[in-house]
């Protein structure tokens, strides 16, 4: 098992940027695949960013690409997704989520292991 906890949410202003980790206990990270999601107010669930084990492979969300950055450090057990430009629309949930079938993709059936997610406010 594995124990995923997202933190850096918070409020900003459009135009602006954040810095969401992920923090991994119980296992370590180096030999998963990771993705962010998101879930804003009446929407379902949205792929942002996967990126694979060994970092040598990211795929991005079209709605996101040029504006988020996913990466990770296997040495602190870690996983970040640098937002910038953020606009009012990217107001959501962000979870973090890990699979260890070696997919950096956009299927959120193929992660097994979730964090409980941090609330991003954009203000307009």
């Amino acid at each position: 098992q594995v124990q995923l906890v997202e933190s850096g949410g918070g409020l900003v202003q459009a135009g602006g940027s954040l810095r969401l980790s992920c923090a991994a206990s119980r296992r370590t990270l180096s030999r998963l695949a990771m993705g962010w999601f998101r879930q804003g107010p009446g929407r379902g669930g949205d792929f942002l960013a996967a990126i694979s084990w060994s970092a040598g492979s990211t795929y991005y969300a079209d709605s996101v690409k040029g504006r988020f950055t996913i990466s990770r450090d296997n040495a602190k057990n870690a996983v970040y997704l640098q937002m910038n430009s953020l606009k009012s629309e990217d107001t959501a949930v962000y979870y973090c989520a890990a699979n260890a079938l070696g997919y950096s993709g956009a299927s959120n059936n193929k992660y097994r292991y979730w964090g409980q997610g941090t609330q991003v406010t954009v203000s307009s």
